[in-house]
């Protein structure tokens, strides 16, 4: 069973970079793919990514979560 990080609650409202950051510090094996909120993303799961959407200001707007 994996121990590793799969969701980062903590990022939302921080600003976007800040979040790549800090995802990238947990899971440096992950690949991270920064969009703005609404964008439309292909269905389907990878345990080699995290989708991390930020809102008008630049702000994580959402859970980034492993997928």
């Amino acid at each position: 069973m994996s121990t590793a990080k799969t969701s980062w609650p903590e990022v939302v409202g921080w600003p976007a970079a800040q979040a790549v950051t800090q995802v990238n510090t947990d899971r440096p094996d992950v690949a991270i793919e920064v969009l703005p909120s609404g964008t439309s993303v292909s269905p389907g799961f990878s345990s080699k990514r995290v989708r991390v959407f930020f809102d008008r200001t630049g702000s994580v707007e959402a859970t980034p979560t492993v997928g």
